[in-house]
């Protein structure tokens, strides 16, 4: 029974959403040049829990989302929508160029077949707001 792959990489595909909507939550805050306390006093979230919500080590609630898309200048719409939790507004990947990233994704033999799956799940829940496989 596989679980997690050997370098210690979660194969969920919804722990790496949490860490893309985590990494993409500190990419925002830093090019905001907001350090993390400054963060916290903008969102009234305590450091160490944005600290984790940046390492996708906790799913944030709606609320903590709203305050942390209010402090970015963003609309909530739009970090749900980087969470894949909301269909994106715009969808302006054509479907050719969608199935030749999976395919790229699938035939990388660097990745492991968990890690496939996982980055299929994130590619999948920026693209169309699914996070998870229908089949086959």
């Amino acid at each position: 029974m596989a679980s997690a792959s050997d370098d210690g990489t979660a194969p969920d595909p919804w722990h790496a959403q949490l860490g893309a909507l985590g990494a993409f939550i500190r990419a925002q805050r830093q090019l905001a040049d907001l350090s993390l306390r400054e963060m916290a006093a903008l969102t009234r979230i305590s450091n160490a829990y944005l600290s984790q919500v940046e390492r996708g080590l906790h799913q944030p609630s709606l609320t903590v989302l709203r305050a942390i898309a209010d402090a970015l200048g963003l609309t909530t719409d739009q970090l749900l929508a980087k969470a894949g939790w909301t269909k994106a507004v715009a969808d302006d990947v054509p479907a050719g160029q969608q199935a030749s990233t999976e395919a790229s994704i699938r035939s990388d033999p660097r990745l492991t077949e968990a890690q496939r799956e996982a980055l299929l799940g994130v590619y999948r829940s920026f693209i169309d707001g699914r996070s998870s496989r229908s089949g086959g």
